[in-house]
């Protein structure tokens, strides 16, 4: 589990980011399933130039090769909008390993995994470190991202007194055989103390599109005996040393031919797939284009009414105030006379109710009594319902709303 302490420096790193108390507790849950995880927060450099402050993770996870537990290293950069977007990966050698380029590793040790590709960050289905780091364990131990890089021992060949026979001495005598015992191979291979880390070639993580792996460069040394020595004296002539070095320098060659080969379908797989990002992207900007261009010219449309309805009612108050006057008596004409008798109920309508509303301003003034008021309004709330009848009647007959 992580201590109180930890937590603290967690939230204290992850103060600036977004969604800090998600990020943390996503952080938390990876660290506490796996120990040979640790955090901190430096500086990372982007493509493009630009730096910034990130909180990272690095250390080994556990992998299966061939019944075999290995640990690989990896570093994971959390980006200020995690987990709304998909963090930056990459395995990080120890000087003693090599990078083994595939379609899930570049040179440069950078990861590619679907799971990062379709990182989601809605609820359901939500991707998650967790994930991730599960995601690689089962990547890594079907395609290891990292072989051991052997040590150079270089095993120089004896010079031909070594291989002398010695006066006195035969092969049951007590002094040096003449010549290497048949059946065994000469020069002998130093001891295997190779590094921690898996050896190549005969277990994980050798290259498989190198040549096996040979101590100091050298093939393997033919047997040499009595038998099959075309001198017949038992040394190792000067074109046995040439080619077998020839052999060497042929394997050499093309070990780095086939590791530039590999670094080459790398770049080109990633040229390939930021290529087809870019050709998405255009045709994304050309569609932008196309809809701003489209608004742009319905904009200069809606512009030129604007600009008409104003320039006709610039005209129209230029009318006015030329004018002397109004009569609201001329101002409203109708076109019918039912439309006038119309106009005529509803304005002594309105009258009507304006004078109720006056009288009983009056009655609470104490300007009339209550009996003058209560015939006054009687009278007229009774011109009024008769007005309201023949408003809704002449509306029937014109065919207007009700």
């Amino acid at each position: 589990m992580v201590s109180g302490q930890d937590s603290t420096a967690i939230s204290r790193l992850l103060s600036k980011y977004n969604n800090s108390a998600e990020t943390k507790r996503d952080v938390v849950q990876l660290l506490d399933m796996y120990r040979g995880l640790s955090y901190a927060s430096e500086l990372y450099v982007f493509n493009d130039g630009s730096s910034d402050t990130l909180f990272n993770i690095k250390g080994t996870i556990p992998i299966n090769y061939k019944n075999n537990t290995y640990n690989i290293p990896i570093c994971i950069w959390l980006m200020s909008s995690h987990p709304n977007n998909a963090p930056i990966c990459y395995v990080k050698p120890t000087p003693d390993m090599r990078i083994k380029v595939s379609c899930f590793v570049d040179h440069n040790g950078k990861i590619y995994l679907p799971y990062l590709h379709d990182w989601n960050s809605s609820q359901e289905n939500k991707s998650d470190l967790l994930g991730l780091v599960q995601v690689m364990i089962i990547t890594f131990s079907d395609t290891p991202p990292l072989y051991s890089q052997p040590r150079e021992i270089v095993t120089p060949y004896p010079t031909q007194q070594n291989f002398m026979p010695q006066p006195g001495a035969g092969m049951g005598g007590s002094g040096y055989p003449p010549y290497p015992v048949p059946g065994s191979n000469f020069p002998p291979y130093p001891p295997n103390n190779y590094p921690r880390y898996p050896p190549a070639p005969t277990t994980f993580p050798s290259n498989p599109e190198y040549p096996p792996y040979n101590p100091g460069g050298y093939p393997p040394a033919p047997n040499y005996n009595s038998n099959n020595d075309t001198s017949g004296t038992g040394t190792i002539t000067e074109q046995h040393i040439k080619a077998s070095l020839i052999s060497a320098v042929q394997d050499k060659l093309r070990r780095r031919i086939n590791e530039r080969v590999n670094q080459c379908q790398a770049e080109i797989e990633t040229l390939n797939r930021t290529k087809m990002e870019l050709s998405q992207g255009r045709a994304k900007i050309q569609m932008n284009i196309s809809k701003l261009e489209q608004e742009e010219s319905e904009l200069k449309a809606n512009i030129t009414v604007l600009q008409d309805k104003q320039e006709s009612l610039e005209k129209s108050l230029e009318s006015i105030d030329q004018s002397n006057g109004i009569d609201v008596d001329e101002a409203v004409t109708t076109t019918a006379p039912l439309y006038k008798q119309l106009l005529n109920a509803y304005a002594e309508e309105a009258a009507t109710e304006d004078a109720i509303y006056y009288m009983g301003e009056a009655l609470r003034n104490g300007v009339i009594d209550l009996d003058l008021f209560l015939k006054q309004v009687r009278q007229m709330s009774r011109k009024q319902f008769m007005l309201r009848a023949l408003m809704q009647k002449c509306r029937q007959k014109a065919g207007l709303a009700g």
